[in-house]
């Protein structure tokens, strides 16, 4: 805290000033000695959560946060009878640094955005003048720019598709001269384990490209950081740090195995990365080409467990020689749900028999999750399922559906929701909402009914959302109130509530002399629907907030669908 100025205060003589000094060292030894073991007991419980390793992205560098320059390990390029091999340097033409400008919604307040910052990372150029990084790489972007390799300008880039689920984003140069004398990065096949990999990338510490080496340490799906997904994924013991991500990882031939994306974080936890395999970008950039968009990847829509007990498999009457999984549930909102059934025995996908520990054959000597091939589909594919069911053995033919969360882990791109009246703020819980409202310990420190929800609840609708009162907005109508928030609203005037847009009409269309909201925890809120209605519009000048509705809302309510409602604000 600086001077305080323009307060008529004296300054104490020295001798008063070290006399008081000892005072307050006295006192604070006391203070600290009887919170010590308090705090102390605390960071060992925050340390213990932390030890445990886990998946991080491998964000964007920002420049301004960069640490201390660390050389890179570069590779040596073999001599031949001509000088050094230049057709191992024209591969590192086609990588790109990317350059991105982020707006990122501000989830608490949903009305503002934050601060816009910068941030580059990695990129290179395939077939058809297009250009692959990670979705993260430019998640909120303003503005995207991209720099080929030893080149000095800088040209402006338009995102085609962004893959929310695989962390794989498609750009594009509509400048011809960013394209002359550069030749597209070819795929190459899934490698093999100990495997030798090339990872080429712009990370932190520096402006020029950096290559750095390793092997392909294991092969399995793996939980994608950037919105939990699980999908196939390489890991490596290459170095791969913060700008590193979407940087292309070349095998010996000088082909594309995998886009670097994330890397393992722990105490217990070294030199671990991970890259996105070519059957996944495979899989992204023939689904662009088919539908013109991304539309993501396919789900059974079924939660599932092992029947790794004998006695298990014995009482849904399965045989000795028959293996399978036991569906535990089915989401109700899945193309899948009209087949299939909890107590059903996935005994087989498209023809591949599956284990009772939920694997199937992947290659000589390997196994992987069935849920590999699952992924292979498209959303809106047809599958044949063999399942068992009361002794009986069925062939089903079942629909792909996408995912459909009751919380979403990411909105792909789109503004978040909110609905203000009287100062009560109303929005649906999603994921970045809990991260913005808890930190990055959401999972340990948002409430516990709605991390429950997060976890185990499922959508009953395409449309259903989880509503909260995020906070109240101090306000003479509200009086009483201002302590609610992040509490789930379950109905208004005596309905139940669905969504958010649903509660908007309820509102707006409200007749009734009072308003009505039943919380959970059997909490109430009333207020005087005329009141309410006035004290609206000046609760927005105080605070500074432009509407009462997002504009989705806005919209929603000005839509025919809805009758009589109109927006307020």
């Amino acid at each position: 805290m600086g001077p305080r100025e323009g307060t008529g205060h004296t300054p104490a003589s020295p001798k008063a000033r070290r006399s008081k000094r000892r005072r307050d060292a006295d006192t604070e030894d006391k203070s600290y000695s009887e919170a010590a073991a308090q705090v102390q007991v605390q960071a060992a419980a925050v340390q213990e959560r932390r030890r445990r390793p886990g998946l991080k992205m491998i964000t964007p560098s920002e420049p301004a946060s960069s640490p201390a320059y660390v050389a890179p390990k570069l590779p040596v390029f073999e001599a031949t009878e001509d000088g050094i091999d230049e057709s191992r340097f024209s591969k590192m033409d086609a990588v790109v640094k990317v350059f991105c400008m982020h707006t990122e919604p501000n989830y608490s307040l949903p009305w503002q955005r934050k601060r816009q910052y910068s941030s580059y990372s990695s990129g290179f150029i395939i077939a058809g003048r297009r250009i692959i990084t990670n979705a993260h790489s430019v998640e909120h972007f303003t503005q995207v720019k991209v720099r080929r390799c030893g080149q000095d300008v800088k040209y402006v880039a338009k995102v085609l598709a962004i893959g929310t689920e695989c962390d794989i984003a498609l750009l594009t140069v509509e400048e011809k001269e960013f394209w002359s004398g550069v030749e597209a990065v070819a795929f190459g096949p899934l490698p093999r384990l100990q495997d030798t990999v090339t990872v080429v990338g712009y990370p932190i510490g520096g402006d020029t490209i950096s290559v750095t080496q390793g092997v392909v340490s294991r092969l399995e799906v793996t939980s994608y950081a950037h919105v939990s997904a699980e999908l196939l994924g390489v890991q490596i013991d290459a170095a791969i740090n913060s700008g590193n991500s979407g940087g292309p990882a070349f095998n010996g031939e000088g082909q594309c195995v995998g886009i670097a994306f994330q890397s393992m974080a722990g105490q217990d936890a070294d030199g671990i990365g991970y890259v996105i395999p070519t059957p996944v970008i495979q899989h992204f950039i023939h689904d662009f080409e088919a539908h013109a968009a991304y539309t993501g990847f396919p789900s059974l829509g079924v939660e599932w467990q092992s029947m790794e007990n004998k006695s298990l498999r014995m009482a849904y009457g399965m045989k000795p020689s028959q293996k399978g999984v036991l569906i535990r549930r089915v989401e109700p909102t899945a193309p899948s749900a009209a087949q299939l059934k909890p107590g059903m025995v996935i005994l087989s996908f498209d023809g591949i028999n599956i284990a009772s520990d939920g694997t199937v054959p992947f290659r000589h000597g390997e196994r992987i999750s069935f849920s590999y091939l699952v992924s292979r589909k498209y959303t809106r594919d047809t599958v044949t399922v063999d399942v068992l069911y009361e002794g009986k053995r069925q062939t089903l033919e079942v629909v792909l559906g996408g995912f459909n969360l009751l919380i979403p882990v990411h909105l792909k791109g789109a503004s978040p929701s909110y609905y203000i009246v009287a100062g009560l703020v109303f929005t649906p819980v999603t994921v970045p909402y809990l991260r913005s409202e808890y930190g990055k310990e959401y999972e340990y420190e948002s409430p516990v009914k709605l991390l429950e929800k997060m976890l185990h609840a499922q959508a009953k609708a395409k449309d259903e959302q989880i509503i909260v009162i995020s906070q109240v907005l101090a306000a003479d109508v509200n009086i009483g109130y201002e302590d609610t928030h992040n509490t789930q609203v379950l109905a208004f005037n005596g309905k139940p509530i669905t969504n958010l847009k649903q509660l908007a009409l309820l509102v707006e269309n409200s007749k009734e002399e009072f308003f009505k909201f039943e919380l959970e925890h059997n909490q109430v809120v009333v207020l005087s629907g005329k009141e309410a209605r006035a004290a609206t519009g000046e609760v927005l000048k105080v605070h500074g907030i432009p509407a009462s509705m997002s504009k989705d809302i806005r919209e929603y309510l000005q839509s025919g669908k809805t009758g009589k409602a109109k927006s307020s604000k």
